[in-house]
């Protein structure tokens, strides 16, 4: 089930509520380092969205913007230093909000490891992974 961000307000039009479908954290060589998924895929549909998205996102030139349309839905990413924080929401969610919320993870990650690098991912992977779920 898509979580809501409860930090959401209405304002007018607006809707600044976004349902998260996935987040997925991949390194520049394309390497998984965490997948956390919010709505239902089976592991072999997981796989093919991880192809996708990697083949998708890892050759964008730094100077494009992070967002990309895909299956109908949005996918937020931000690169910092190797490692590209994806997230998959609803195409007329906010954008800006999602990219607010991946920055905020990672500073919440740095703050956790003292400057977090792709290392800290893999050897801490259960504290990386419960951090994710409650900031996301």
């Amino acid at each position: 089930m898509p979580i809501e961000d409860t930090r959401a307000h209405n304002h007018g039009n607006i809707n600044l509520c976004s349902q998260i479908h996935f987040v997925l954290l991949i390194s520049r060589q394309g390497k998984v380092r965490l997948t956390k998924w919010y709505s239902p895929y089976a592991q072999k549909e997981r796989t093919k969205v991880i192809r996708e998205l990697s083949g998708l996102i890892l050759p964008r030139g730094p100077k494009l913007c992070n967002f990309v349309e895909w299956r109908g839905f949005k996918v937020v990413y931000k690169r910092y230093a190797r490692l590209y924080f994806c997230m998959c929401i609803d195409q007329d969610d906010n954008r800006l909000e999602i990219l607010e919320i991946i920055h905020h993870y990672v500073e919440i990650l740095d703050r956790y490891f003292g400057s977090v690098c792709e290392l800290d991912l893999i050897y801490n992977f259960h504290k990386v992974y419960y951090i994710a779920l409650l900031c996301v």
